[in-house]
């Protein structure tokens, strides 16, 4: 197997990982309020806490930062609350332009802080490379790139369930955001208490 494939598949499984639920529950409060036709909306969504992730990746792999593993587990899930949050707060307001961007800038930043989640993982895998004196740029893509696919994998699946639930047993938009906020608030507060630093 390539190196490209090998790290390519290692992104797809880690995001897909069901004891890694941490990064699906932020996917989800992050789709929350959308249906199947805001997809290219989602995508850039996506897209923008990919490139926060890969941000983050690269410097932690590189060695430019370095942050306590704890404080950034207790972060993920403060990151999933505001989702939470937000997707409440702002739930008729959410399809506009000024807040779509806002949303863009969040899932960039909250990529950030799930990438520095995901860099011990990659800093061990990638380590072998980086002692035969080969270069990280073509492992960090490929694993960057299979996140990028395992997150949209996943966020398929979310939007159709949203489908399902809206259309075929006709629960109404904001209900739904209002119902699968509050689930993945719970849940990550109920991490945060798991992984509190203090």
């Amino acid at each position: 197997m390539s190196t490209f494939r090998l790290y390519l598949q290692l992104g797809f499984e880690h995001i897909s990982d069901l004891t890694a639920y941490d990064h699906i529950l932020f996917l989800v409060a992050l789709c929350a309020i959308y249906r199947i036709v805001h997809w290219r909306i989602v995508l850039i969504l996506v897209t923008a806490f990919t490139i926060g992730h890969s941000i983050a990746l690269g410097a932690a792999v590189l060695e430019l930062v370095d942050i306590r593993t704890d404080i950034i587990e207790f972060l993920i899930p403060v990151t999933i609350l505001m989702t939470c949050g937000y997707n409440v707060l702002n739930n008729d307001d959410l399809l506009e332009k000024r807040n779509l961007k806002v949303k863009y800038g969040i899932a960039l930043l909250f990529g950030l802080i799930h990438g520095l989640g995901f860099s011990n993982y990659l800093k061990a895998t990638i380590g072998a490379l980086m002692k035969g004196n080969f270069s990280i740029l073509k492992p960090l893509f490929a694993f960057n790139v299979g996140l990028e696919l395992g997150q949209i994998a996943i966020v398929f699946v979310i939007l159709t369930v949203s489908y399902l639930m809206m259309n075929i047993i006709s629960i109404k938009e904001k209900h739904w955001n209002y119902l699968i906020s509050s689930l993945a608030g719970i849940v990550s507060i109920y991490l945060m208490t798991q992984t509190k630093f203090w």
